[in-house]
């Protein structure tokens, strides 16, 4: 059987023309020693392959020779799922990785915890390489690598090595878009349960405490320009970084509040009921002596693990004047902050869209900037704005001996998702950010996406009332693409402020 990489016109033709139907048979793995659609915790695989047949399925670090397949569109550029692939091979203790959408076939190799390109070539080139590829991640050769010598002795004894893990199960040709084994051969589903026993390299939805060591990282998440899905960022970027085990804060520091709302915090429906107003961020600035911020913080269960939120309040307006006289008002958040260093590692700050007190306070206090833009043509404009205040916050963080802001980038946030614009517009409006304006694009992108407006409307019914009771969509849908989105973005994070 040939492969015509022209045949495959969507991701779903990825997977059954070229993985299931040409790719896995030539590398010698049949259905019973490969799995699709496998989750760990927050994590799903496309493929999932073994030198010999699993079932119940286990992943340890004696799995090592287990490889990763993952399909994508073919109109997708396999760069922008790098640090994905990347994750799940270190994460999961796997080998190898194979990545493709096609027109490109990938291969990268776990090494330490990097990993490596070991084979590239075009989907046309498959065919008149596919022994290279065989030589590296064909069934056979990794049984070899695995143990040359006693081999034949190691297959004929798995049964005596794992025996709660392996049973036979009959190859389902009429299956193999799938295979996925009926429930009557199998005593559990496939997929994994968040608690069940895995290597201590894998990563779940159980905060892992860092230690002392690690610098506690302020992140201030700003655009002048609203309506740019700075809340929407800030909520689900904490969430998926509390689920890599960080300890998370965030601070609302906008006076409309959305971030308080979009965390759970407002569980009252009338403002006689109002238990905000006497303990939010206006009263941790206004005072020099009280309000700290491991007093004002409260628990939000708005993700699991849960993050601890600073809520913001509409009184916050009326204040602005006062606090902007104030010698100290500027640096009072540095000074708070550094009391709870050793109790978070990440610190997001929701900022106003205005060049207001609010964002400049925002501005100095943090080590790093996330610029959130739809990228249409206001927002854009406004740029400029933000990189005259930038200027002008790092000139009083000079002044006080703080190092000057840094840019983590431009993120394309609230992004149609519309084929023709995805295709055409957005990379020409994603290249003209570093040349018009000078500020890097981050390579993650949020789309506009049902989910995300699904999960921020939740609500639960008390007594009489209809309170609201967001969740982030990464616990609203683990598996949604809206989820993964902000998973690659937490990635691209930590590993620009060196914390990955």
């Amino acid at each position: 059987m040939s492969f015509n990489p022209n045949n495959c016109r969507n991701e779903s033709e990825v997977e059954s023309k070229l993985i299931v139907t040409y790719l896995l048979p030539k590398l010698g793995y049949t259905p019973d020693s490969w799995h699709q659609e496998i989750a760990f915790g927050n994590i799903r695989l496309d493929f999932l392959s073994f030198r010999i047949q699993y079932i119940p399925l286990m992943l340890d670090a004696d799995s090592q020779m287990s490889i990763v397949i993952e399909a994508k569109h073919p109109k997708e550029k396999l760069d922008r799922h790098v640090r994905r692939l990347k994750r799940y091979l270190t994460s999961l203790s796997i080998r190898y990785g194979l990545i493709t959408n096609a027109k490109e076939i990938r291969i990268y190799e776990k090494v330490n915890d990097d990993i490596q390109l070991v084979f590239q070539c075009a989907g046309e080139e498959l065919e008149t390489r596919l022994d290279e590829i065989i030589a590296l991640i064909g069934r056979e050769s990794l049984k070899y690598l695995n143990n040359p010598e006693n081999l034949e002795q190691e297959d004929s004894n798995i049964d005596l090595l794992i025996p709660d893990l392996i049973n036979e199960v009959p190859i389902q040709p009429d299956n193999l878009a799938t295979a996925e084994p009926k429930l009557s051969q199998i005593s559990e589903p496939q997929k994994i349960p968040e608690n069940y026993p895995l290597n201590l390299q894998v990563k779940s939805d159980v905060t892992v405490p860092q230690t002392s060591q690690n610098t506690m990282k302020i992140i201030a998440v700003y655009h002048n320009k609203g309506g740019v899905g700075k809340t929407t960022t800030v909520v689900n970027l904490a969430a998926a970084l509390s689920k890599q085990g960080n300890r998370v804060l965030v601070i609302d520091l906008d006076s409309q509040a959305n971030t308080t709302f979009a965390t759970g915090l407002v569980k009252f429906e009338d403002e006689e009921q109002d238990d905000l107003k006497d303990s939010n961020i206006l009263h941790v600035l206004q005072s020099e002596e009280f309000y700290p911020i491991a007093e004002v913080a409260r628990k939000s269960n708005f993700c699991n693990p849960e993050i601890d939120v600073v809520p913001s309040h509409i009184d916050l307006m009326q204040y602005e004047t006062e606090l902007n006289q104030l010698d100290y008002s500027r640096m009072i958040l540095i000074q708070k902050l550094a009391e709870v260093e050793e109790k978070y590692d990440i610190v997001l700050i929701d900022t106003p869209p205005s060049l207001n007190f609010y964002a400049r306070v925002a501005l100095i206090a943090a080590d790093y900037l996330i610029i959130p833009s739809d990228l249409k043509p206001f927002a854009n404009q406004g740029l400029v704005n933000v990189k005259d205040f930038i200027k002008k916050v790092n000139g009083f963080k000079k002044q006080i001996g703080k190092k000057p802001l840094e840019v983590l980038g431009v993120l394309a946030c609230k992004i149609s998702t519309n084929s023709k614009f995805v295709q055409y517009s957005l990379p020409k409006r994603r290249e003209a950010i570093p040349k018009r304006y000078g500020l890097e694009i981050m390579d993650s992108v949020i789309y506009e996406r049902d989910d995300l407006a699904k999960c921020a409307e939740q609500f639960q019914i008390v007594g009489n009332m209809e309170i609201a009771d967001p969740i982030s969509v990464l616990d609203f849908k683990p598996d949604s693409i809206a989820s993964q989105e902000f998973e690659m973005l937490a990635v691209e994070v930590l590993e620009k402020i060196g914390k990955n």
